[in-house]
């Protein structure tokens, strides 16, 4: 037989809530498969009391606070729901009244009658209010006596510890650093001293050097008014002429240097132009050459005029050879 998807889907939802059914009531404590006993009991005051505070029957939790509500909307009482946990009798004379402890939750405790009849499921337990007020004094009090428990314990500490400062050790440093502050002192007492401490000699030699400038408050002021005539003379001067006639000589400078790196003028063509730069290189060795044939061969230059003769020999075509300086160009 095939189960639908929609019968699947039904049955997982109904698993589903019968689980989270079963978890929030297991965790407000009640069990949903044992069948508990509940009782009731009614308060004017709940006080700290709150769900889940434990009842306890001679110190033994036999259950716990289920729930609480109020009778009316004047408050004139408010039921608390308690839902045994131990299986006990509970004589119907029992009394139940409020109790807090110190460091202890509040609770309810139900003193056990003499009654030989017991209460059953749904039936309202006897409070006692006195004892129920005296619990919540209780509790009011609990945390000022743990604030004051808390306050001598820190005094405990404070005092274990200035017994500690005062132990022999520790009076041995505290006598130590008495010691070390008195020499302090009188270290401090000779720096002081009037006549022969450091610092009276620092003093002494401050008022000397003042009564030095003093004295010579004379010459400083002449110093000082020799260097303001000065200044008022320096800042007469028109220098604005001079910087305009530097500026100037510096343009015309730039000029000359632009027209060195360019092809006009002279230098400008001997710098730039190659060509009359071999020129002037040939023609430089020509008249080397020239006034070696002269220096070589002046026979041919005078001779042959005069005496009519022809130098057979023909002119040099490059410079002679300089083996040594003549004689008038020796320094």
């Amino acid at each position: 037989m095939k189960i639908s998807n929609e019968t699947k889907v039904g049955i997982l939802t109904i698993v589903a809530l019968t689980l989270l059914i079963v978890g929030f009531n297991f965790l407000k404590g009640k069990n949903v498969f044992n069948k508990e006993k509940h009782l009731y009991a009614v308060f004017s005051d709940l006080g700290s009391l709150r769900k889940s505070n434990e009842v306890k029957m001679k110190g033994l939790p036999v259950g716990t606070v289920y729930d609480y509500t109020e009778i009316d909307k004047n408050l004139s009482g408010i039921i608390v729901t308690i839902t045994m946990k131990r299986d006990v009798n509970i004589p119907k004379d029992s009394k139940a009244s409020i109790e807090s402890q110190l460091l202890e939750s509040t609770f309810l405790k139900i003193e056990q009658g003499q009654s030989t009849e017991f209460l059953a499921d749904g039936d309202t337990v006897i409070t006692d209010r006195a004892s129920s007020f005296l619990g919540d004094v209780k509790a009011q009090i609990t945390p000022t006596l743990s604030s004051v428990r808390s306050a001598i314990d820190s005094l405990k500490i404070v005092l274990g510890g200035l017994n500690r400062l005062f132990d022999k050790d520790t009076k041995g440093n505290i006598s130590e650093i008495i010691r070390n502050l008195k020499q302090t002192t009188s270290s401090l007492n000779q720096l002081l001293n009037a006549e022969s401490g450091a610092l009276a000699a620092t003093l002494n030699n401050a008022n000397s050097i003042t009564g030095n400038l003093k004295k010579n408050n004379d010459s400083i002021t002449a110093t000082i008014s020799s260097i303001k005539k000065a200044a008022d003379k320096f800042s007469g001067l028109d220098v604005q002429p001079t910087i305009d006639t530097l500026q100037a000589t510096i343009n015309e400078l730039k000029t000359v240097l632009g027209k060195f790196n360019t092809n006009e003028g002279t230098l400008g063509l001997l710098m730039k132009d190659r060509k009359l730069y071999d020129q002037l290189n040939s023609l430089l060795l020509g008249v080397e050459i020239l006034f070696d044939d002269i220096r070589v061969n002046p026979k041919r230059y005078t001779g042959s005029v005069i005496f009519n003769r022809k130098d057979k020999t023909g002119p040099l075509t490059s410079p002679a050879k300089k083996d040594s300086i003549p004689q008038g160009k020796q320094r």
